[in-house]
């Protein structure tokens, strides 16, 4: 995870009241607090250095001072067109101006996950999946399009897989799974219902769980073993589950991708058995 701003933003949902404070005065302000003492920032933003702190805790950095060097970062890395926010686009609009609305959206959900990743979390999630037998990947409503995506892209290099999409089948899967496996639970929110219960008594049982939701403190990722996060962009219902669909696909390219290098050959010879069988079938 490498963009302090990003981390902020996305994190603002599992922060308290309080430490929300402290949030908006940063991003209200990024530059001021690079040269800011944390007393001088505990004033301005009417809250204790203790606030501030813990507001650091829960965002993933270990201190005030690795906030600042983050920001600093972050801001010398900003691209020159500046901050653009993602806004809901409004009713009657003509087609022009919905395929610059989506283009965009897509682009900058694309880009904030991006700079959600933390490559050592990949790196295990990757060899977690590799070295299990089975892979269980879970998920309902927008998220188990994505589950079944995955688990098409696992048949392909021959690495067994399934997509489990219905809450009865989630738990009875979930009570069968062993050490030897692993579970993929998909949640934007975190919080879905269906995907919390599979999780826990997949943790019962000692399976290694991977989570991908939405940055921050939620249900399934506490749960989780490995935690990814696609970036949480979708502020209205006009937007469904469009921009968060595309986020957490480009975490499973990534993750697929990843698999796939570790031993390039065999997955491209596998990659092409399938593709002729398909190219080729009666």
């Amino acid at each position: 995870m490498n963009n302090t701003l990003e981390r902020i933003k996305q994190g603002l949902h599992s922060l308290s009241p309080s430490e929300k404070k402290v949030a908006a005065y940063i991003l209200h302000d990024p530059e001021c607090i690079l040269t800011m003492p944390i007393a001088e920032l505990s004033k301005k933003s009417t809250t204790s250095e203790a606030t501030i702190i813990r507001m650091c805790r829960t965002l993933q950095f270990k201190g005030y001072h690795e906030l600042k060097l983050g920001m600093a970062a972050a801001l010398n890395n900003q691209t020159a067109e500046g901050e653009i926010y993602y806004a809901d686009i409004p009713a009657d609009q003509g087609l022009n101006q919905i395929v610059d609305y989506v283009s965009y959206s897509t682009m900058q959900s694309i880009k904030s996950t991006i700079s959600l990743v933390d490559i050592k979390d990949m790196e295990a999630a990757v060899q977690t999946i590799l070295s299990s037998k089975r892979i269980a990947v879970a998920g309902v409503g927008a998220s188990a399009i994505v589950a079944m995506d995955f688990e098409q892209k696992c048949k392909r290099i021959n690495k067994w897989c399934e997509a489990v999409t219905d809450s009865h089948t989630q738990l009875m899967t979930a009570v069968h799974l062993t050490e030897e496996d692993v579970m993929l639970a998909i949640s934007y929110s975190g919080e879905t219902k269906e995907i919390v219960e599979a999780v826990q008594i997949a943790k019962e049982n000692r399976v290694p769980i991977i989570s991908l939701t939405r940055y921050g403190n939620n249900k399934v990722q506490s749960l989780a073993d490995i935690n990814l996060y696609a970036s949480p962009t979708e502020h209205s219902i006009r937007s469904a589950a469009t921009v968060s669909r595309i986020s957490q696909l480009s975490v499973i390219d990534i993750l697929f991708t990843g698999m796939i290098s570790i031993d390039m050959a065999k997955s491209v010879e596998l990659l092409n058995v399938t593709r002729e069988v398909i190219k080729h079938r009666k």
